[in-house]
């Protein structure tokens, strides 16, 4: 359960969190084995117990290579969005400045101000830990460091009329991809497609599915995203979101200053973020 946090001492430290016996979200760790080497390569969990002081986003910026997400790939969130279901992955990309702690505000710039329509997306991440190029979906699991949770967090204003066609607009502004709270070992997680997945917003449930509705399961999806084009170590898979979102209510249910989002994912944990209308920036 890899953890990136700063300890009491000060220090920002990679770590194995030390969870409470009978506690799996990672949220809740206050105390890891601090990490020594290359999370991707050669390196040992340490004797050394430090105390957590606050968890960071599981990956420090310089050690992500990019971040792709899938989109329409619920097959009950694209009934909800009136999309047929795809025949291939629906592919874009973030910006690495969109990536966000567990704990971090969502900063809503004055660009995502002009107009309503700000959504959440709860979501199994998938984090890359070998580097993989044309694998078959047999060995595609074989080549992850683990999964997280993460919140894909759009504007649909800016992602379908403002975007000329293109998603990453409404989806790329700065800490728009909160994720963690850690990283759960493929070791641990041997079935991502049989997890709870789920958000609240200020405390109430909105969306409330499993992975197993995912029309493209994560062995599929890596092994397609392969094939031709090589997958590094650090990259940053975000798997889709089920039904429930803002976008599909009648009436919308969009975002606001001062909402409080909770993405949960079952094994692994919760990121809690705060809507705020403020420059702040993220903590990665």
């Amino acid at each position: 359960r890899l953890i990136r946090f700063v300890a009491k001492d000060g220090r920002t430290y990679y770590g194995d969190a030390i969870l409470p016996p009978g506690i799996l979200d990672i949220a809740q760790a206050t105390q890891a084995r601090v990490i020594r080497g290359d999370i991707f390569g050669k390196h040992d969990i340490t004797d050394h117990i430090a105390d957590v002081r606050l968890l960071l986003a599981p990956l420090a910026r310089e050690d992500v290579k990019t971040v792709r997400c899938l989109g329409l790939n619920y097959e009950q969130h694209a009934r909800e969005s009136k999309m047929p279901l795809p025949e291939y992955p629906v592919l874009f990309h973030k910006p690495v400045t969109a990536l966000a702690g567990p704990f971090d505000p969502i900063p809503v710039a004055a660009p995502a101000r002009e107009a309503e329509g700000l959504d959440y997306e709860c979501e199994l991440v998938a984090i890359m830990g070998k580097e993989a190029r044309d694998i078959p979906e047999s060995e595609a699991l074989a080549h992850l460091l683990g999964y997280a949770v993460g919140n894909d967090v759009s504007h649909r204003e800016w992602q379908l009329k403002r975007g000329g066609g293109q998603w990453a607009l409404g989806k790329g502004f700065d800490g728009w991809a909160p994720f963690g709270p850690g990283i759960v070992s493929s070791r641990l997680i041997k079935d991502p497609q049989s997890l709870k997945i789920s958000t609240k917003v200020n405390g109430k449930t909105v969306q409330d599915s499993s992975t197993r509705d995912m029309i493209f399961g994560v062995a599929a999806m890596i092994s397609f995203l392969s094939r031709g084009t090589t997958l590094l170590p650090g990259d940053i898979i975000f798997t889709g979101t089920p039904q429930g979102v803002g976008s599909g209510r009648s009436p919308p249910l969009w975002l606001k200053d001062g909402d409080i989002v909770e993405v949960n994912l079952e094994g692994i944990g919760s990121c809690t973020n705060k809507v705020e209308y403020t420059l702040s920036k993220p903590k990665i």
